[in-house]
């Protein structure tokens, strides 16, 4: 096949322990996934069913090593959101809760970057979170776990911390929707294909970070990454 450009780059993540890597295929993104989070958001947190957004593949950034995220243009509220992110081995569609954890290849450590301004404007205009959410290197993720090694993570302390000191601290147990219930509802809605990222939620005390920031971002058995705020 003759291509009219150069193909764009495949984004890839490391698999921890391994030499092959993980391609990224699309990134799904769970909005307001813990209750105190959405509070803190001025939203309810009643158990609605979940809503998504997307990232775009190039919103990934291999955090396996420390490495660095520009302060993206048009912002002065750049905020960090820690995650616990779920790569999709098995696509799918229609896929029953109970089965739903058979499709996950395995799971890592990401943080959604958020242009907070932008995203909060468009929400109150009711337009497309884009401009805050989906813009490129804006999901940094360590090395994907394979669930053969770690199984999966009913409960797993989830933190994060800029400069050392403590922003973000919650369990995974506090999902709304747990990771089998989100893969499954995702799936009535589009089919999920191997090379998928969801990417679960954030607890509460995200907040602002400058340039010069460092975050350190955890999840319990799946390591962490450290990642600085480019001047």
């Amino acid at each position: 096949m003759k291509l009219a450009i150069e193909a764009p780059p495949l984004h890839t993540l490391t698999v921890a322990g391994r030499d092959e890597r993980f391609p990224v295929n699309r990134v799904f993104c769970v909005g307001r996934n813990y209750a105190a989070h959405a509070r803190e958001m001025g939203k309810d947190p009643d158990r609605d069913p979940p809503f998504f957004f997307m990232k775009p593949a190039n919103a990934v950034v291999d955090a396996t090593q420390p490495t660095s995220v520009p302060y993206p243009p048009k912002t002065i509220n750049y905020h960090h959101e820690i995650e616990l992110v779920v790569a999709i081995g098995r696509g799918g569609r229609d896929i029953g809760v109970a089965s739903a954890l058979d499709h996950v290849y395995g799971y890592a450590v990401g943080m959604d970057m958020t242009r907070r301004d932008l995203q909060l404007e468009a929400r109150d205009k009711g337009r497309p979170w884009e401009f805050g959410k989906s813009f490129s290197r804006s999901a940094p993720i360590g090395p994907l776990h394979r669930v053969q090694e770690v199984g999966h993570l009913p409960s797993a302390a989830i933190t994060l911390t800029v400069n050392g000191q403590p922003r973000q601290s919650s369990d995974v147990s506090k999902l709304i929707w747990s990771v089998a219930e989100c893969v499954a509802y995702l799936s009535e809605y589009e089919t999920l294909e191997p090379g998928d990222i969801v990417m679960t939620g954030t607890p509460e005390g995200v907040n602002a970070v400058v340039a010069g920031d460092v975050m350190l971002g955890a999840v319990a058995g799946l390591g962490e990454i450290e990642v600085r705020v480019a001047r």
